[in-house]
């Protein structure tokens, strides 16, 4: 049996911009298959870390929120990501109808905002990134990276 290794990190972003560029570091650093689970408050910087994230793949144009779609899908050279946000969903079972096994079965990155409701079907995390606002202004964000 391997154990679970798990690193911890923490960051203080002081803007968008810095939010942005915190996510396209982590762009240029996670590669398929990861399940990045985004957690925050509305407003807390989750969409816009996944904007830099893809732009650092390669993605040029808007990066649309998936709130009302679940599911927005890029497919960026040789890496396909996942941009699900699960903030409207009344059950979990409710992703089983998205496809998701289709989609799952071959490697991707995985971004899920509001993973909590997609508990008991989405797969564990490889990465957790937990954005809040920090006193005084900016975000404070904290990354947990599992490895097995």
């Amino acid at each position: 049996m391997t154990a679970d290794l798990t690193v911890h990190s923490q960051e203080f972003l002081v803007d968008e911009a810095a939010t942005l560029a915190f996510g396209a570091r982590l762009g240029q650093s996670i590669k398929a298959p990861a399940w990045v689970h985004l957690h925050g408050d509305l407003g807390a910087g989750k969409t816009t870390f996944a904007r830099g994230f893809l732009s650092a793949l390669g993605q040029l144009s808007h990066v649309r929120s998936p709130t009302y779609t679940l599911i927005e899908s890029y497919y960026l050279g040789n890496s396909v990501v996942h941009h699900l946000d699960l903030y409207r969903l009344a059950s979990a079972v409710e992703l089983l109808d998205l496809g998701l096994d289709d989609l799952a079965a071959d490697p991707a990155i995985w971004l899920i905002e509001w993973p909590d409701r997609g508990t008991g079907v989405l797969p564990d995390w490889t990465h957790r990134i937990a954005l809040s606002d920090a006193v005084g202004g900016g975000r404070d964000v904290s990354l947990t990276r599992r490895h097995t």
